[in-house]
């Protein structure tokens, strides 16, 4: 009875709101990352997109707004890019999992935060930290704009897809931990140990002076890890499988998706 609901309050939406076929085509034509997607994947994207325009505050920081055309294609490009991640699931579950995401607010650049870490003998350190994002648990997603265009490619770096993932994150606890809620199919033993096996790794790497082969911010904590592992397996899913195959086979099974490379 509730699917059925959700599907007539699409119907009456798209009524009220008649789905922009131009639009979607201007969006997907600024950024690779939607431009190259299946057509039926599109097409359920662009609707579900065009509903989180409506359903959240999309802003630019006054300073921004003042220089920067925000038009209608750039606003579904942005929600697409945050549509990607529950682009598998269905449309109570994709509700489910951005109910804590009411505003996206672009920053006209990159900004710091006073950071205070404790370390393991218990000393605090306190330093600048340098942000291309934020987020918290019912707060807004701040990205900043140049990282925002730099994002949309196929690289392993999207501040946005960043961001959504530490609020799916955050969807069960207060901060970010890297273990999300879980479907049913996936037990979260496996999860835990599939992510700690790329953590111990990416340490090792780090402590011998090694290269890593995905973005080394996933070694500073384990809800970093998740979200790096999110911006890889839908920006760069190649260097994802090929580093990790069983953390790729996992992300696959949650998000319900396989992209291609």
């Amino acid at each position: 009875m509730f699917g059925r609901l959700l599907r007539l309050g699409g119907r009456r939406f798209e009524q009220r709101h008649p789905f922009p076929e131009a639009l979607w085509r201007e969006a997907r034509k600024r950024v690779a990352l939607l431009a190259t997607l299946p057509e039926d994947q599109a097409e359920r994207l662009g609707h579900r997109a065009w509903q989180f325009v409506h359903a959240k505050r999309l802003s630019l920081h006054p300073e921004l707004a003042e220089t920067t055309d925000f038009d209608p294609p750039a606003r579904l490009a942005l929600a697409a890019q945050a549509c990607l991640l529950t682009l598998g699931w269905g449309e109570n579950e994709h509700r489910e999992a951005f109910a804590n995401v009411h505003e996206i607010l672009i920053l006209p650049a990159a900004f710091q935060r006073r950071v205070a870490d404790m370390d393991e003998a218990g000393v605090v350190h306190e330093y600048v930290d340098e942000r291309a994002g934020e987020t918290s648990s019912q707060g807004p997603v701040v990205v900043s704009f140049p990282d925002l265009m730099a994002s949309g490619d196929f690289t392993g770096f999207n501040v946005l897809i960043h961001e959504l993932a530490h609020k799916l994150d955050l969807a069960n606890s207060l901060d970010v931990d890297g273990f999300p809620p879980l479907p049913r199919e996936i037990d979260p033993k496996e999860w835990y140990r599939v992510f700690m096996g790329v953590w111990e790794d990416l340490q090792s790497r780090l402590a011998h002076g090694q290269p890593t082969p995905i973005d080394d911010y996933a070694a500073t904590h384990p809800g970093e890890c998740f979200a790096v592992a999110c911006e890889y397996f839908f920006t760069a899913p190649g260097i994802l499988h090929a580093a990790y195959p069983e953390l790729y086979a996992l992300l696959s099974r949650y998000f319900r998706q396989s992209p291609s490379w």
